[in-house]
């Protein structure tokens, strides 16, 4: 499974390229000279995932903004996505899957945020797991990209994360939500240690 056209932008922003489809989840800090967007996905609405300036650069006329209702409320024709609903946006198809905390009180169950599995016009799928610890729900989630975060503190641990990745079963996990605000590169690594399928540990894209 390639992942080529995968970028990272840190923390948890990265765009997908679908052929000449631009997708991009919780962007953030995006570089100035980053290709405009098709498609914006946002999970949550905590500063460094819903970020309006960076919405704001990346939109064209024709950008359409899926989020939860706290986030799609504020974006003038943005679709509200909840857990366990798709959407569709020419041939790809987004699916809104819980993302919450299980032994700390950043992200609630209860607040309806969300993590994404994007299905791209190949087939192809990939899990963008937001901001959330290890949860049964991901005993349920069939993906070929797992994008997980490693750092703790606001999320689960490497430790936690090499459960869930070993509960999904995707062909490769990209480890995310570290190098800003939490976490460090090293987190990323003792993820990939200790995980016994491929991991993929993306640099920082600059466009």
């Amino acid at each position: 499974m390639l992942t080529k056209n995968i970028f990272w932008y840190g923390h948890d922003s990265f765009r997908i390229q679908d052929g000449d489809v631009t997708i991009y989840i919780d962007p953030w800090k995006m570089p100035a000279n980053a290709p405009k967007a098709n498609i914006i996905l946002v999970t949550h609405s905590h500063y460094d995932h819903y970020s309006k300036p960076d919405i704001e650069l990346l939109r064209k006329d024709s950008t359409i903004v899926i989020g939860p209702k706290d986030v799609a409320t504020q974006e003038t024709g943005a679709r509200t996505l909840s857990v366990n609903e798709t959407t569709t946006v020419g041939a790809v198809q987004v699916l809104g899957v819980p993302a919450y905390n299980i032994n700390k009180q950043f992200h609630k169950k209860s607040d309806g945020w969300l993590g994404f599995v994007v299905t791209l016009s190949d087939g192809t799928c990939i899990y963008h797991a937001g901001d959330t610890d290890f949860i049964p729900e991901m005993n349920s989630i069939k993906t070929d990209i797992a994008l997980l975060p490693v750092s703790g503190t606001y999320v689960m641990t490497a430790d936690e994360a090499v459960q869930a990745a070993r509960a999904i079963g995707p062909q490769i996990v990209i480890p995310m939500h570290y190098g800003d605000i939490v976490g460090t590169p090293n987190d990323a690594e003792l993820f990939r240690a200790k995980y016994d399928g491929q991991t993929e540990i993306k640099t920082v894209s600059t466009q």
